[in-house]
C-alpha cells in the first residue's frame, strides 16, 4: 500500500478519526458515565462500544477502498481513534469497578 502525504492527507486523517468518534458516541454514552455506572451497565455498555467499533471499521474500510489516494491516512485516523476509544472505555470500566463511587442511575 503506497501513499504520499499531500495537502489533503491531514484532512482525510481527521475525517476518518472524527467519523469513528461520532459513530461510537452515537452508540454509547461517555467514558465518564461508564465509569460512574459500570456496575449496573457493564454488559450492555461494552457490547455497544464493540458494536460501534465494528460499525466504524466497516465505514473506515469502505472509505479507504473508495479513496485510494488517501487510503493510508483514512485507515490510520480511523483505527487510531478506535484504539484510543477502546482504551478509554476499558480504563473507565476498570476504574469504576475498582473504586465505585455514587452512581447517577437508580433502578
Amino acid at each position: 500500500m503506497a501513499f504520499t502525504l499531500g495537502a489533503t492527507s491531514g484532512i482525510a486523517f481527521l475525517v476518518s478519526a472524527g467519523i469513528t468518534y461520532e459513530i461510537i458516541a452515537k452508540d454509547v454514552s461517555s467514558p465518564q458515565t461508564a465509569e460512574i455506572n459500570i456496575r449496573k451497565r457493564e454488559d450492555t455498555l461494552m457490547k455497544w462500544v464493540h458494536v460501534g467499533m465494528a460499525e466504524s471499521a466497516v465505514l473506515v474500510l469502505l472509505a479507504a477502498v473508495i479513496d485510494k489516494q488517501h487510503r493510508t491516512p483514512i485507515l490510520a485516523g480511523g483505527f487510531l481513534a478506535m484504539i484510543i476509544t477502546e482504551a478509554e472505555y476499558l480504563y473507565a470500566k476498570s476504574s469504576g469497578l475498582a473504586k465505585p463511587g455514587p452512581e447517577t442511575e437508580e433502578y
